[in-house]
């Protein structure tokens, strides 16, 4: 089974592009940061994780988070390799999202939308149908 779930803040604004077909891709990094205490001293990593969300979630994404947003993302983890403008193959892991939980609350220039304070939003990870865990909505948006 390849699933991870994880919970951070965004290090940037979303990246959306889309494909020669029109399907939308969101790329975006999360700060993962673990804390623990060692002989009486408190340690900290923090971790930068590449997260993919395509499709209506992917646009999701890009509408409604910004840099230091709050999120849990829920999808599998993938490695991809291309060729950078010098011909060296480069690697790059990721998560592919399937589903991304918006833990901030709303910013005020957003509160006229909806009375939603978090949503959670899944997408087939490749673009599949986006739907949303209606116990964490208090009212309907057009989506």
């Amino acid at each position: 089974m390849n699933k991870v779930i994880c919970t951070g803040n965004l290090g940037r604004d979303v990246d959306v592009k889309y494909t020669q077909a029109g399907k939308a891709v969101a790329s975006f990094s999360i700060a993962v940061t673990e804390k623990w205490t060692t002989d009486g001293e408190k340690k900290e990593r923090t971790d930068w994780i590449n997260i993919t969300a395509w499709g209506k979630l992917g646009e999701l994404c890009g509408q409604y988070l910004l840099k230091g947003s709050k999120v849990l993302v829920e999808g599998k983890i993938q490695t991809r390799s291309y060729d950078d403008k010098n011909g060296v193959k480069k690697y790059v892991t990721e998560i592919n999202a399937q589903a991304v939980e918006f833990l901030s609350p709303k910013r005020s220039s957003e509160a006229s939308d909806s009375n939603e304070d978090a949503g959670r939003y899944q997408g087939g990870g490749g673009g599949g149908p986006v739907s949303r865990d209606t116990s964490a909505i208090d009212d309907d948006i057009p989506f």
